[in-house]
């Protein structure tokens, strides 16, 4: 899971408070070296920051029952250095890898990124494809819940080793810089994809696996990083990339608007979403009963959305249509002139159960601590269930499982790196970067997983977007599947099989 970038609800949510920014320094406890990645040129001593080193590398063996077999395999907690262009040691990236015992050279290995920006890889480790699992992101799931790992049915380690990288400022990583220095040598769109990049690099040189298939799979703002850093690999550090998997993908900054602009996508992107909330309610939600919505939302929606006042009929339409998909009071909808936006959905189709829905999934709900506030004043129901467990789970794992001693400090989810970020242009999308990767390489796969009921990252976007790339000269060179489920689908057992049988195909190319 990860915090969606610039997203109107997230940034609603999970903008830092001042207190955050002030507690910079206490977030950057990390991680220590070996040969590694970019950066700018150093700045002399005047940046530097010293900290307590951290452990060495350490391996432990483990086994888990994946599929049908148990499987043997190695887990290590590293680290990597960033170098700046003299040499020296800027930040220390801890990564979490799986192994196959006594696997070959050639197998394949694949490199995992959560999002945020400010996300640690905890989400997609422990809750989809790493070889012990988490259970978070679903219906009544507690911040007090025991953080107990048990084998992953739904691991991906039966197919491909996996290594999670924490990016700067999450998980164990850090900067050895001042905080203006992090800032730019890190917290922004262009310095991440470099150094993550080279990380990625590194890891390879140091465990001698430059001739195995590579993937790169990346959820929500990991999802803007994925395609990028394949054609970062491919065009300017020799690695080719052999398939790309973007989970609830962050993937067109552009068409995210605040209600406000000309542009109908922001409207058009969350209503499916919505829909399905209300069929799931209803125990009707499936591709079929879906098919229709995005038809209409294609073509009618768009046409009485842009006619506004100039045809009273048309505005009624996208009203009456508009109250019967989301289940929302007609009264609200007509006074929205059929434009609902997300945060009021979330809050208003929970209103009579005094109730507030996720942004991730709209139909997990939490209580609403200030039911009679005007505007929603509580936090997100599944993010603020999911620090605790999956936090605690990640420390007693490495530092007991693993024997990786520290007592610096773990950041799943970091306030302080989300706010610090620079955001680039509004222009800048990834999917450039991704019709350029596939176009360089014939063998390359892609495929991207949503959940129908996200409403931080609706699929609705991504099938738009895949609807208008070229078709590269083969069938499903990019394949787009939808699953029950929200922003983590993969917390649903069912979504997370279904996607593994999915994803398969791309291994097997």
């Amino acid at each position: 899971m990860a915090l969606r970038f610039l997203a109107p609800v997230a940034a609603a949510l999970l903008i830092a408070s001042a207190s955050a920014v002030a507690a910079f320094a206490q977030e950057q406890s990390g991680s220590p070296g070996a040969p590694s990645a970019s950066a700018s040129s150093g700045q002399g001593k005047a940046n530097e920051i010293n900290l307590p080193p951290l452990p060495a590398d350490h391996t432990v063996r483990q086994s888990a029952h994946i599929g049908n077999a148990n499987i043997d395999y190695d887990a290590t907690v590293g680290t990597l250095p960033v170098r700046d262009a003299r040499g020296k040691t800027i930040a220390e990236i801890v990564y979490t890898s799986y192994v196959m015992h006594g696997g070959s050279p050639d197998r394949p290995v694949t490199f995992a990124f959560n999002g945020g920006p400010g996300a640690s890889s905890v989400y997609l480790n422990f809750g989809a494809i790493g070889p012990k699992r988490l259970q978070f992101g679903a219906q009544g799931d507690s911040p007090s819940d025991p953080p107990v790992l048990r084998d992953n049915p739904n691991s991906w380690l039966d197919m491909t080793d996996l290594v999670f990288i924490d990016p700067v400022g999450t998980g164990f990583s850090r900067s050895l810089e001042d905080e203006n220095a992090t800032k730019r040598d890190f917290y922004s769109t262009e310095a991440d994809i470099q150094y993550l990049s080279r990380i990625v690099y590194d890891w390879l040189i140091r465990n001698g696996r430059m001739r195995a298939p590579k993937y790169v799979i990346g959820e929500s703002y990991g999802g803007y990083r994925a395609p990028r850093i394949a054609l970062q690999l491919q065009t300017q550090l020799g690695v080719g990339v052999s398939g790309l998997v973007m989970v609830s993908p962050y993937l067109d900054p552009a068409a995210v608007g605040d209600g406000t602009a000309l542009s109908p996508l922001p409207w058009m992107i969350d209503l499916p979403s919505m829909a399905a909330a209300r069929l799931e309610r209803e125990h009707r939600l499936s591709a079929e009963t879906m098919a229709p919505i995005e038809q209409y939302t294609r073509t009618q929606f768009v046409t009485d959305l842009l006619a506004g006042r100039s045809d009273p009929a048309a505005r009624q339409r996208l009203v009456d249509h508009v109250t019967e998909l989301t289940g929302l009071d007609r009264n609200l909808v007509d006074r929205m002139d059929g434009r609902v936006d997300s945060t009021t959905f979330l809050r208003e189709v929970h209103r009579d159960t005094r109730e507030i829905g996720s942004a991730y999934d709209s139909n997990v709900t939490a209580f609403d601590p200030f039911p009679g506030s005007a505007r929603r004043r509580g936090g997100d129901p599944i993010l603020n269930a999911l620090i605790a467990p999956t936090t605690s789970a990640m420390v007693d794992f490495i530092t007991r499982t693993v024997g990786w001693q520290t007592d610096a400090r773990y950041n799943a989810l970091s306030y302080a790196v989300n706010e610090a970020w620079q955001r680039g242009t509004p222009n800048d999308s990834p999917v450039s970067d991704l019709r350029q990767a596939i176009a360089n390489d014939p063998r390359m796969g892609v495929f991207i997983a949503h959940g129908f009921n996200d409403l931080s990252c609706p699929y609705f976007g991504s099938r738009l977007i895949v609807d208008q790339m070229p078709a590269f000269g083969a069938e499903n060179r990019v394949r787009l599947s939808v699953y029950p489920g929200g922003h983590m689908f993969y917390s649903r057992p069912d979504s997370g099989a279904a996607f593994k049988r999915d994803v398969g195909a791309l291994y097997r190319r």
